[in-house]
């Protein structure tokens, strides 16, 4: 897995940027976010709003995997500044 797109927002918004990722399989999944937590950055799986107004994420990942796109996200970020 990949990150094929970083875009970095310059903004006072708590999302610090969208990205996109390409699987091993060459899916590419779009939406993912870095946001500004209490305790820094943290990867924010795709998302939309039901019925009852809540956010429920569209895409699951193993916790694992999920650790691992967090880490390479914030790696990406940091040196994309």
């Amino acid at each position: 897995m990949k990150i094929v797109r970083m875009n970095p927002l310059k903004s006072d918004s708590k999302t610090a940027a969208f990205f996109d990722i390409e699987t091993n399989d060459r899916v590419i999944i779009k939406g993912f976010r870095l946001v500004n937590g209490t305790n820094g950055l943290f990867l924010s799986a795709p998302n939309e709003k039901g019925k009852d107004g809540k956010y429920y994420e569209t895409v699951i990942l193993p916790k694992e995997m999920k650790e691992d796109l967090e880490k390479k996200a914030i790696e990406e970020f940091n040196s994309s500044k």
